[in-house]
């Protein structure tokens, strides 16, 4: 004891941080994070036994037990009142009926229509005033908005955004088209902050998209049952619509005597949407059949050894539900996400076993296991909407979600992962999640997907998002989509397990630093990860 108190004496005389003391001990504990034991874990919960793990079907709630069977055998003590899980209720709604009226036309749902189940409404809506608004963006660059009143009306526009005369975007500049196009999100936020009472979004590319949503939109759809029927109503959401180019061309017919495909032409020659109020009779019907069902998340705690610190929490998470049978046939996502799931699980090994040797971490770790992830972010919602230890108090979260596999972009070399977020919030989480790939995985780190122009937009598409929106620093690794993606060939047997176990150990290197340093991250970044 009195060598070790001389040796960091020495050290901090000759101008190094006490943190990378701790660094430099990490490597026993990271070596436990073993492919052959990876292996082991993935082969069972992605077997066919686990039915896919869909969320709130018995696959799922048995993968729950096997995790927390796991935790339970490392002595990892049960933090929910003597469970491993935090249960949070769900509302699982298929369309019933559904149609809209225009005058004497009759549409019907998915040959002319649609919508997701992310908001609350149900009944007859109105239409009655509507207002055309373009393209239905509203920016400081451009807006489609500017100075028009919208207030308890449908705002109706068309999907994408305008182009100039040479073919550019008129808010990028260039070929490259914004966030308005990729993310219908913006345009609904947009109608709703400006007071409309819903929102009617006419795809182009509607017959293209249909054939390969119709699966999902016929499909039962999952949300939070939150209590006192909160959610999305206190998160601002509207009704809001898609609709086909032919009930946008009776539309349009009313509003301005042409069809669509004359409005595109002439919108995109002037570079600018046309806005104009009409009234329109009709309605639209929606009635949903609600059925509630319980699913679970499940917390390992593991808790720091500086009384100081340990009330400040790092938290490492992964969705460990899947799409479950499709069509009758099994989807076992091995790597989608299983591969996250079962790196969790030797990520608690290591941290155990460090907390066993009297080398713990001097704040806690929870390792968070969450489902719900392919219904909509849902188990990690619940958990930041209620979480289990304070927010205030959570430092970062690193998430892991398909790590397992190779995108054609890295067919010939395994020995990467894609970065997403790690800059956004915290500079100092970028740092050292840098630095301890410096020193100890050298995996080639991509931030390809970090590009907030990227259009497969990723980083808003996995559980780690909850927590960036509450200003907490976030790290999601990420390896690419393949062939199997979401589908049943996505099987244990074609997961590179080496790459695993080093992306697995580069999460444990980087949360070790941020748990041992003596100062909590600094949230040092002000944008989009931040809600408004």
């Amino acid at each position: 004891m009195q060598r070790n108190k001389w040796i960091i004496v020495l050290c901090l005389s000759l101008g190094f941080h006490v943190d990378h003391l701790f660094a430099q001990g990490a490597e026993e504990y990271a070596r436990r994070i073993r492919p052959e034991e990876l292996r082991q874990h993935l082969e069972i919960i992605a077997s066919d036994e686990y039915e896919g793990r869909e969320t709130g079907k018995a696959g799922q709630r048995k993968a729950a037990e096997y995790l927390s069977t796991y935790y339970k055998s490392l002595g990892i003590p049960a933090c929910m009142n003597g469970s491993y899980l935090q249960n949070y209720p769900l509302k699982q709604e298929r369309i019933s009926t559904s149609y809209m009226n225009l005058g004497d036309t009759r549409f019907d749902f998915i040959e002319d229509f649609y919508f997701f189940n992310s908001f609350s409404f149900e009944g007859e809506m109105a239409l009655g005033e509507l207002v055309f608004v373009g393209f239905g963006i509203d920016d400081p660059i451009y807006s489609d908005y500017s100075s028009l009143v919208v207030d308890n009306k449908v705002v109706v526009c068309l999907s994408g955004e305008p182009i100039d005369k040479n073919g550019l975007s008129v808010l990028t500049k260039n070929q490259e088209q914004s966030e308005w196009t990729y993310d219908a999100g913006a345009k609904i936020d947009a109608a709703a902050k400006r007071g409309a009472k819903g929102l009617i979004i006419i795809q182009q590319d509607y017959d293209q998209f249909i054939p390969r949503a119709r699966f999902w939109l016929e499909s039962p759809r999952m949300a939070l049952d939150y209590p006192n029927e909160e959610g999305a109503e206190e998160k601002g959401l509207i009704p809001f619509f898609f609709v086909s180019p032919r009930v946008g061309d009776q539309l349009a017919n009313k509003a301005f005597k042409c069809p669509i495909a004359d409005l595109v032409k002439r919108w995109n020659k002037k570079g600018k949407g046309a806005r104009r109020m009409f009234t329109q009779d009709g309605i639209i019907h929606v009635k949903r059949d609600v059925e509630r069902i319980e699913s679970q998340n499940v917390l390992a705690f593991i808790e720091g050894s500086d009384e100081m610190l340990k009330s400040e929490v790092v938290i490492i998470s992964a969705h460990y539900d899947h799409i479950g049978i499709v069509k009758g046939e099994i989807n076992n996502g091995a790597d989608d996400d299983g591969s996250g799931t079962v790196t969790t699980l030797e990520l608690a090994e290591a941290f155990v076993a460090a907390k066993a040797a009297g080398n713990g971490t001097r704040r806690s770790v929870l390792i968070l296991n969450v489902s719900g992830e392919e219904k909509g972010l849902l188990g990690s919602e619940w958990y930041t909407e209620y979480p289990v230890f304070p927010l205030e108090n959570t430092v970062c979260n690193l998430n892991i979600d398909m790590i397992g596999r190779v995108d054609e972009q890295h067919a010939d070399n395994e020995n990467y992962v894609y970065l997403i977020g790690s800059d956004k919030l915290s500079t100092e989480l970028h740092a050292i999640s840098e630095q301890a790939n410096g020193t100890h995985t050298k995996i080639n780190l991509d931030y390809t997907f970090n590009d907030p122009a990227d259009p497969n937009r990723f980083y808003y598409r996995s559980d780690h998002y909850n927590f960036a929106k509450k200003n907490i620093p976030v790290i999601f690794y990420f390896s690419g989509v393949h062939e199997d993606y979401h589908r049943p060939g996505d099987d244990a047997e074609k997961i590179f397990y080496d790459k695993m176990a080093r992306i697995g150990q580069l999460v444990f290197y980087t949360a070790w630093e941020v748990a041992n340093r003596d100062a909590k991250l600094v949230v040092d970044v002000v944008g989009e990860s931040a809600e408004d």
